[in-house]
């Protein structure tokens, strides 16, 4: 069984082309029937964020070819478009990439902790609908297991370096006293509780949280001393706050330029600051069109991140070489497991020989046979079975000019070693 992961993410697509193939919560449940039917892949789990949409599949060598026909189908996008942006990790390569995924070393902000949480979301989310098997259990666990050691063993997720806190430090080049603006956050997701944190930091005491389902908005809101509101009720906000955020799952979007033109008249042209983090986008791409609004997406926060990472870098270093032992202990337990399946079933063969042979000198103790030569045949004919087909394979791969068989089986045994002169002559030494 091959592991295989197939994706897109931030270095390798725009947001125009990661937005068109994030998959929503509602149509999650047909993307994991779909898959694992169209592909043939007898294992697979899905990770949907802002940066990346990954597929993290078991199943066979050459399914990626099928994989990518199936994403760009079930997203109604032309595979042509998704070419130039797809990445694909076989076995170890995707073993090393999944456990950087974990430990942030793969994000736009370099050691973020939020991914690990959104790759145990997705690890869940394959369990309840069935599709994670033993081998991608066995994969995920360990990651984790490998990212928690990479976050208590170095100083990677020092020092606040996040979407959220770039989109609160990129408030600061409009907003020179914060604490005197409103903010309006979208969404009540981890990344808008973050949001709102760094926000109050900074100053922010004015918050009115817009959710889908108003309990979640206003038990955020209340953390800040702010206000909860349904999606519906934005317009009758908007005019009022300075600081818009948003992050939903939402596949439309929620704000649009008609709703900010109408506010903006009511405010008299005072600038909006908004940022949009979402994929797809919460925001039409349009209202950064308006005058006095400055709207930023996640790709824009790029460089108000890459300021912040020096500090991370040679925590980077060490958790990389924490990956690769990780790496290679999954690697090894995997061996191990097809060694064990291997061993059984050596096993069973020689169970199987030698019941072959004690039921033929049962039968001859049976028929008044003297026991001691019933014995010594039984000894005989068992021995004589179990070395006979390892004794031809080692002859036979000899012969090809394989001499390491010969040298496993005395590996195998614990034989003593030969003699320099009884050395078996090579060709490479002829």
């Amino acid at each position: 069984m091959a592991l295989i992961t197939l994706g897109i993410n931030h270095r390798t697509a725009p947001l125009e082309i990661r937005e068109r193939v994030a998959f929503t919560p509602e149509r999650m449940p047909d993307a994991f029937r779909e898959l694992r039917m169209a592909t043939g892949t007898s294992e697979a789990a899905i990770l949907s964020t802002c940066n990346r949409t990954e597929l993290y599949l078991a199943g066979d060598d050459d399914c990626a070819p099928a994989v990518l026909r199936w994403l760009a189908g079930f997203h109604q996008v032309a595979p042509a478009d998704l070419e130039n942006s797809i990445y694909v990790y076989r076995d170890s390569e995707a073993v090393r990439h999944m456990m950087r995924v974990a430990a942030g070393l793969d994000s736009m902000v370099l050691g973020e902790p939020q991914i690990f949480g959104q790759l145990k979301d997705a690890y869940s989310l394959a369990r309840e609908h069935g599709s994670s098997g033993s081998f991608l259990s066995r994969l995920f666990e360990h990651t984790f297991s490998v990212a928690k050691r990479v976050r208590t063993e170095t100083a990677i997720g020092e020092n606040p370096v996040s979407v959220a806190y770039a989109a609160v430090n990129m408030a600061h080049h409009i907003f020179s006293d914060l604490s005197r603006n409103r903010a309006l956050l979208i969404g009540a997701g981890k990344t808008i509780e973050l949001v709102a944190r760094h926000l109050a930091d900074a100053g922010v005491k004015d918050f009115v949280v817009a959710n889908r389902t108003v309990e979640r908005a206003q038990a955020l809101a209340e953390t800040h001393g702010g206000r909860g509101i349904v999606l519906s009720e934005i317009p009758d906000y908007l005019a009022d706050v300075d600081i818009v955020i948003s992050s939903t799952a939402s596949p439309l979007p929620i704000l649009g330029k008609g709703a900010v033109e109408r506010a903006l008249k009511k405010r008299k042209h005072r600038p909006y600051f908004m940022v949009d983090i979402a994929v797809p986008r919460d925001i039409e791409p349009e209202v950064s069109k308006l005058d006095d609004v400055y709207l930023y997406t996640v790709d824009d926060l790029r460089h108000v991140i890459e300021e912040n990472l020096r500090s991370r870098e040679g925590a980077a270093r060490e958790a990389e070489n924490l990956i690769i032992a990780g790496t290679q202990d999954f690697l090894g337990q995997i061996r191990a497991l097809d060694a064990v399946s291997t061993l059984k079933q050596f096993r069973q063969r020689a169970e199987t020989l030698r019941d072959v042979e004690v039921a033929r000198a049962m039968r001859a103790l049976n028929s008044g046979n003297d026991p001691e030569t019933v014995l010594r045949s039984l000894a005989r004919g068992l021995t004589n079975k179990l070395l006979h087909e390892p004794s031809v394979q080692v002859r036979k791969a000899s012969a090809e000019g394989r001499p390491e068989v010969a040298q496993w089986l005395r590996e195998l045994h614990q034989l003593e070693a030969l003699d320099p002169q009884d050395t078996p002559i090579t060709l490479e030494k002829l």
